[in-house]
């Protein structure tokens, strides 16, 4: 099977470089939009009954760290709210977990670090063609959704982030199977350090499986929900909604 980002890449090639600096640029040839929408159910549909989804991506050594973890799509988020509490080292940031839960959770950074944690070094793919290797270390979000006790009616989880776009919020979903994956983290550290602006801080999903733009950066709300149609434009994320990028985006 042909991977979405190599798909793409090759798309790119063929256009004469269209793969440019931002994810949504890629869009800008008709041939690869419909692609990609033609290529939505099929892709989801064959990933489903061929791969095994509970695997573990790859993970490397630290020597094989990139030596530039780059950043892309939003480097900071804009407004006053992010920029008060990035001036405050993000100490009044909360999480919250909340929609169909039991127990709705409201946790400052400081709690989220002392959860029992995860280091993972792993390659992040992006869609533009790009990959990189990163150590990871944050709260594996299982015990975040045990903590909150997810309620039976879910299937979905939001992640509601603070990067603004003109068309409207930022914001990712993914199913229970992956938000139960035991590489599915919440990273609060890259590469032995805080999380830095440009890559998320200071918390962004980590969901190894996936192409990179479904790593949410600068989550702020993780909503649990029974279907994603009331969001957004109901297809499941920012860039699923206004640049027909496939939901599920395994790899």
């Amino acid at each position: 099977m042909i991977s979405r980002r190599k798909l793409i890449g090759s798309l790119a090639v063929g256009a004469g470089g269209l793969i440019l600096s931002g994810c949504n640029r890629i869009n800008a040839d008709p041939r690869v939009r419909s692609v990609l929408q033609s290529a939505e159910g099929l892709t989801m549909r064959a990933q489903r009954l061929i791969t095994d989804r509970s695997a573990l991506a790859r993970e490397f050594d630290a020597a094989d760290l990139s030596p530039l973890f780059r950043s892309n799509g939003t480097r900071k988020p804009a407004g006053t709210a992010y920029e008060t509490h990035l001036r405050a080292g993000f100490a009044d940031w909360r999480l919250v977990v909340d929609g169909l839960v039991a127990r709705p959770l409201s946790l400052s950074l400081g709690q989220i670090r002392s959860l029992p944690r995860r280091t993972q070094i792993t390659r992040h793919d992006c869609v533009e063609g790009w990959s990189a290797i990163g150590q990871w270390t944050g709260a594996p979000l299982k015990l975040l959704l045990d903590m909150a006790g997810l309620r039976s009616s879910a299937r979905y989880l939001i992640f509601h982030c603070a990067d603004r776009y003109a068309q409207g919020d930022y914001y990712e979903s993914i199913d229970l199977i992956d938000a139960f994956h035991p590489q599915t983290i919440l990273a609060w550290g890259l590469n032995g350090q805080p999380l830095p602006v440009g890559n998320g801080a200071p918390l962004r999903l980590r969901v190894e499986r996936q192409l990179g733009y479904k790593h949410a950066k600068y989550v702020q709300r993780i909503e649990a929900v029974e279907s994603l149609s009331a969001h957004g434009r109901g297809k499941g994320g920012y860039w699923e909604d206004y640049y027909d990028y496939a939901w599920y985006a395994g790899i």
